[in-house]
């Protein structure tokens, strides 16, 4: 495995220009001018608006990830391309796009700040605790929560091509079982106010970190799993 190989493979990915460029940006697009219409048509002219409707790019970047395994994976592995080739090709395609669309959302949201709110005090680009600081913040915070979701995405793809549909059943039912878990943890040991403490106090930039901490956890999960697929 080499560099040539791992830009190869992201290359080949982006034959799919419709699902990498086209369509994250169209639902993006969308997005922004349903909720401007329906500010400037709704809302007072200097009363903020807040919408969380940014998540769709976010979320559109998991689909595209799984995506990235269900539908281009066997081609690729009859290609001759090793299995730890394409994960880690495909990773670096992830990171690269996160990397764009990161600074186009930070740009957007500096436009936004200009227009004050694209003239209706519309708050699209900048969310609430999450990406409200200066746009390298916002670029930085964008970058990982894309990274995130996309490989998030991949290990999904992975365990349907490993297991199939029970797998993928296991899979998002031992999800929920750890979160139940941690719950009924965090409530008999009365540690609900510290945790809520943990999150109030911390910052975006804190939260960043804890994202991109949580997407290298992904990535080593979804590469165990890559070694054992079958197509």
């Amino acid at each position: 495995m080499n560099w040539s190989t791992l830009v190869k493979v992201a290359r080949f990915q982006l034959v799919d220009r419709t699902g990498y460029i086209i369509l994250p940006w169209a639902i993006l697009a969308f997005d922004f001018l349903v909720n401007l219409a329906l500010i400037a048509s709704w809302r007072a002219p200097h009363a903020p608006a807040q919408t969380g409707a940014c998540a769709a790019i976010y979320l559109f970047f998991m689909v595209v990830g799984a995506l990235s395994i269900f539908q281009a994976l066997p081609f690729a592995l009859s290609l001759g391309v090793s299995r730890r080739s394409y994960y880690a090709g495909t990773a670096l395609l992830a990171i690269g796009l996160a990397v764009v669309y990161g600074l186009a959302l930070a740009v957007l949201q500096v436009i936004e700040r200009a227009t004050g709110g694209w003239g209706v005090s519309l708050r699209f680009f900048r969310v609430y605790y999450i990406l409200p600081g200066p746009w390298y913040l916002t670029w930085l915070t964008s970058f990982v929560g894309l990274t995130l979701m996309f490989v998030y995405g991949m290990w999904v793809g992975l365990v349907y091509r490993r297991w199939n549909l029970p797998g993928l059943v296991v899979f998002f039912a031992a999800q929920a079982t750890l979160a139940v878990a941690g719950v009924i943890a965090a409530a008999r040991a009365s540690a609900w106010p510290a945790i809520g403490h943990f999150f109030t106090t911390l910052s975006a930039a804190g939260l960043t970190g804890l994202l991109a901490a949580l997407a290298a956890v992904l990535l080593a999960g979804g590469y165990a799993t890559m070694r054992h697929v079958t197509v």
